[in-house]
């Protein structure tokens, strides 16, 4: 077992790490801007330390901050959440390179699937279904326009780089083409430091499923599915679990495929195999392995009862997988909102500040991820997500009214969040129904927004 972990990150997902970690007795490091000094993972850790000014290239994504300040510290190991490097294969390269465990895949697996066209190549060469598209990174203008003759409009421009839902672009006709492809490929590259573009066709009302894995290098499992349909520019607001359209027999097809795929790539550590399904044709389609744990971890873990983040600290301190397939059932439904600062009613705009009140909902099947306390000033440098919360109940309904009553009983002073968007979205007859796809909440938005108003 791992005897003292840095954790690279900041906000919730450190504050998670770091309870789990303890948990399992291990010692725990926090790293800090200097903005982040009253940080809640920085009063919770064993020990801290400061490694940079505000600017996250400055700190959270300085490399050799982070190494050193584990040497530093003494520790053996590194676990780096979600955001920031947590999907930076040199990072994992560094880390491991400096006598320390990656809490999470290899590089090279990392570099594999983070390219989303080697990732749609290893899928394919896993017999996983992929969406109609490039076969690989498109050589210029010309190899696009071939593609387009076989999939039609209308179609998606993805930088093969991307990740996080940056990087896309949808095509409706030719002339929009022609237009857009040069101007991707100068995002992509601004953006992530890579021009290389594929394309795939966009399928229709799809809804977005992804399979949450656990491997050690050698053996895999699933521990079944989420729902993220419910998305804003392509950024996931609302996600579940399980799904609700996903027939039983699709769901194990679906999952065993997620399974393959890791045993292919010889995965270590959480991870999550995304794809679109098309319920009006009843198909799946691979779109991408996010190397690290998720943000909506939470719902499979109350469906499960399986704490994912301790499974990988156990994984990388050298444990094999200590569950077997047929350990694993479902129980229940459980819901996650994200509650970011930011004012639903004014376009999202952010709105850090300092929190006067909170107001934390309990009872049984509710529980609330995050790094709030009353005083705490939220920096205006970071991701805009102060909390998760996650409801659990025996039936998809049951998980909404509590939801409900959640939401209503959760109090955050001094700040705008999205909760109002919950609670409308909460009150929906196509939510309620489970009756949406992953652009069904830009139209709801368009029509709805000046409603939600704190």
């Amino acid at each position: 077992m791992l005897k003292k972990l840095l954790i690279a990150n900041r906000g919730e997902i450190a504050v998670r790490i770091i309870r789990a970690a303890q948990d399992l007795g291990i010692a725990t490091v926090a790293v800090h801007s200097a903005a982040d000094t009253e940080s809640l993972h920085v009063q919770l850790a064993d020990e801290a330390v400061n490694i940079g000014p505000p600017a996250a290239k400055k700190s959270y994504l300085n490399v050799e901050a982070l190494i050193k300040a584990a040497h530093d510290t003494g520790c053996d190991s590194v676990h780096p959440g979600y955001g920031f490097l947590a999907e930076n294969a040199a990072f994992s390269d560094a880390v491991t390179a400096a006598g320390l465990v990656f809490v999470g895949p290899s590089g090279d697996a990392i570099r594999l699937m983070g390219d989303k066209v080697s990732a749609r190549s290893a899928a394919a060469a896993a017999n996983v279904p992929v969406v109609p598209g490039s076969a690989g990174r498109l050589e210029g203008v010309e190899a696009a326009r071939a593609v387009l003759a076989e999939t039609g409009f209308p179609v998606m421009i993805k930088a093969a780089a991307g990740g996080g839902g940056r990087g896309i672009r949808i095509v409706n006709s030719l002339a929009e083409f022609e237009q857009a492809f040069p101007q991707a490929e100068a995002e992509a590259l601004a953006a992530f430091g890579d021009g290389g573009l594929y394309m795939e066709k966009v399928i229709g009302k799809a809804r977005h499923i992804e399979v949450q894995v656990l491997a050690d290098g050698n053996d895999a499992i699933h521990c079944y599915e989420r729902e993220c349909s419910l998305q804003r520019r392509r950024q996931k607001v609302w996600e579940e679990a399980p799904s609700r359209a996903l027939p039983d027999r699709l769901r194990e097809e679906l999952c065993a495929s997620a399974v393959a795929l890791a045993k292919a790539v010889n995965y270590s550590g959480a991870g999550t195999v995304e794809y679109l399904y098309d319920d009006e044709a009843d198909r799946f389609y691979f779109i991408e392995m996010n190397t690290r744990i998720q943000v909506e971890h939470p719902v499979t873990e109350a469906i499960t009862g399986i704490d994912l983040v301790a499974e990988m600290l156990r994984i990388a301190g050298g444990e094999k997988l200590r569950l077997r397939q047929s350990d694993i059932s479902v129980k229940g439904h459980a819901i996650e909102v994200r509650l970011n600062a930011e004012d639903p009613a004014k376009d999202f705009a952010p709105f850090p500040g300092q929190v006067t009140e909170l107001r934390i909902p309990g009872g049984p099947g509710v529980r609330f991820d995050s790094m709030l306390y009353q005083g705490y000033k939220v920096p205006p440098f970071y991701d805009s997500l102060l909390a998760k919360l996650i409801v659990h109940a025996e039936t998809r309904e049951a998980a909404i009214t509590r939801l409900t009553r959640a939401l209503h009983e959760l109090k955050i002073g001094g700040l705008k969040t999205t909760k109002p968007l919950f609670l409308a979205l909460a009150a929906d007859p196509s939510v309620q129904a489970g009756d949406v796809h992953t652009r069904w909440l830009e139209g709801w938005l368009t029509e709805n927004a000046a409603g939600l108003a704190d």
